[in-house]
Formats: C-alpha cells, sequence, structure tokens
C-alpha cells in the first residue's frame, strides 16, 4: 500500500550560523491531517526548524517540502498553503478583535464579498464574539491568543505551525487552545507544533521528534517513546521509618525516609504488581498507601537530551 503524500518531507536538513551548527541532518516527515510536535530545550534548533519551514530561513543544505512543494524554490507558493502563529501575537493592540480579522483577510488577498462571512465564522468558531468589537489590547492573554490563530486561519491553510503557542497561558486558557488545536486537526488542517510543555505534546500530538543540539534523537507517537525508558515504578508509602526497612529488605527499590515512601521499578503490568504486593503481604509488611507511576514524556526528554552521548541511544 503506498503511503499519502506527506504535509511536510525534510531529508537531511542543515542550517549553520557562522561556526555554529543549528540543524545537523535533520529528517522530518509529517502526515497531511495530523498534529506533530517538535521538542527540544532552549537551542536546540526548534525556532531554526520552523522558520525554514515557513519560507523566513533558506537552508544550507537537504531537501524540504511543504504543501507538496519544495523549498526553497516555491516559496511564494508555499506561503499561499500555510499559516504560522508565533510565540508572540501579531495583533494590533488598537484594532478591535473584527478589524483585526478584516485586515488578515484583505492582506490575504480574500474577496471583498467573502470577508464578512469568514470573519463571522471565526469569531463564532474560537467563541470571542462577546469582545469582537474591543479593541484587542483589553484582551485577556487567552482571548488574545485565540485571535492570533484565527487571524492565521482566514485564509484556510493546509499547514499550520504553532510555535509555542500557550507560553504564558494560566492553566484554563491553554486547555482552551488544546481543544482549539484538535478540531483543527479534526477538520483536516495539518498543525507543527514546538513546545515546550511536555504535558502539552502528550495531549495534542500524534507523533512527536525529540531535537537535541540539532539532531532528531527520537521520533514516535507519545506510547512509543514513553517505551523507550525505564520510567515505570510503584511507588509504596509506610506510616513508619521500621514498616519502611522491613520492605526495602523484601524488595528492591529507592529509599526516601523522609517521604516514608520506596519506589521500585516494574513495567506496570498486573501479575508483577501483584507480585510485589503479594511478597510484603507474605512477610506481613503493612503498606499505608501505594500507586502506580507510568513513564512520561518528562523521562523521556530528560533521558534524551542528556549532555552526555552514552543518553542519545535512540535515532
Amino acid at each position: 500500500m503506498t503511503r499519502s503524500v506527506p504535509a511536510i518531507d525534510v531529508r537531511g536538513l542543515r542550517k549553520s550560523f557562522g561556526p555554529t551548527t543549528v540543524l545537523d541532518g535533520v529528517d522530518l516527515r509529517v502526515d497531511t491531517g495530523s498534529v506533530f510536535a517538535l521538542l527540544g530545550a532552549n537551542g536546540a534548533g526548534k525556532s531554526t526548524t520552523v522558520r525554514i519551514l515557513t519560507t523566513l530561513l533558506r537552508p544550507d543544505a537537504g531537501t524540504v517540502t511543504v504543501a507538496g512543494l519544495p523549498l526553497p524554490g516555491r516559496a511564494h507558493a508555499v506561503r499561499e498553503n500555510i499559516a504560522l502563529t508565533g510565540q508572540y501575537a501579531a495583533i494590533d493592540d488598537v484594532l478591535t478583535g473584527t478589524e483585526n480579522l478584516r485586515l488578515a483577510a484583505r492582506l490575504a488577498h480574500l474577496p471583498s464579498a467573502a470577508i464578512p462571512g469568514r470573519v463571522r465564522d471565526l469569531i463564532e468558531r474560537f467563541d470571542f464574539a462577546h469582545v469582537a468589537d474591543r479593541r484587542a489590547g483589553t484582551y485577556s492573554g487567552g482571548t488574545m491568543r485565540r485571535l492570533d490563530i484565527a487571524m492565521s486561519l482566514v485564509a484556510s491553510p493546509q499547514v499550520l505551525f504553532l510555535d509555542e503557542p500557550t507560553t504564558g497561558l494560566d492553566p484554563r486558557s491553554r486547555l482552551v487552545m488544546w481543544e482549539a488545536v484538535r478540531e483543527l486537526a479534526d477538520d483536516g488542517v495539518t498543525i507543527f507544533l514546538t513546545t515546550q510543555y511536555l504535558e502539552e505534546a502528550d495531549r495534542l500530538a500524534d507523533r512527536i521528534a525529540v531535537l537535541d543540539d540539532g539532531r532528531i534523537v527520537a521520533e514516535g507517537t507519545p506510547d512509543e517513546l514513553k517505551s523507550l525508558v525505564r520510567g515505570g515504578y510503584l511507588e509504596l508509602r509506610f506510616s513508619t521509618d521500621a514498616d519502611l526497612t522491613h520492605a526495602a529488605s523484601v524488595l528492591d527499590g529507592e529509599i526516601d525516609r523522609a517521604a516514608l515512601t520506596l519506589q521500585v521499578h516494574t513495567k506496570g503490568d498486573l501479575p508483577h504488581v501483584a507480585a510485589l504486593l503479594d511478597r510484603l503481604a507474605a512477610e506481613a509488611v503493612p503498606v499505608e498507601k501505594f500507586g502506580l507511576h507510568s513513564p512520561t514524556l518528562d523521562d523521556v526528554f530528560l533521558t534524551l537530551t542528556g549532555s552526555t552521548d552514552e543518553t542519545k541511544v535512540v535515532r
């Protein structure tokens, strides 16, 4: 079975600024209609990747195709099929929300007759009708971000780049943004997301790539990435230090005497967990509380973006 044409296809992407290599042979494939997250610490090369994919920067080497069009040769055509929402809202604070959308529509060369309807649709979709006629400078951070994305969608792009879109938002506004992103993907828009919020990538992304020192060190679904690290453990809490010491003589684990807890590594399957608890019961060790902790993207990120080559084990 042949694979569909990807929304983004990158092979051997390289970029340097003077003697500093920022991207060193990056390969990426983003399926059409999916949410793809690029993770990396500050300076890893995320923003440089986005700038190249959105035609704002030329690569030094490699092949890049966006929306089925090669870069840099078809940069103008690519710009007609993509939109970018950067880390800071590109909004005129003096204009109202409605006026900002109309301005974006005119800049996107929408037919005059189509602009009012498109503006109304976006206001309703992003739920800011109650403030649409107020100056954008009076908006909350969450509402301003929703307006920013709405402006990016005026021309119905095939691919939407979101460069750390929820930075600085409160938890409630972040949840609203996540819902909006998932709805866009459900409607067939391809989302390329960069973020430092690992929970955000876990909640939204169909696939995730981890960028470290200009290279992709891991790529896969969230569950596939979590399976790469040893992060699952059973945490046992005890009411006395004597019980904790007794438990540690029965099971191998990491002791935290201040918290009176013992962490025992496990794959998390029921038979193994039950066997561990049965061993404590057989030794009459009273357990005050226990909980099972699965590997998280935090574990993946910390493991794969360490400072030593030994941590960079997955390509």
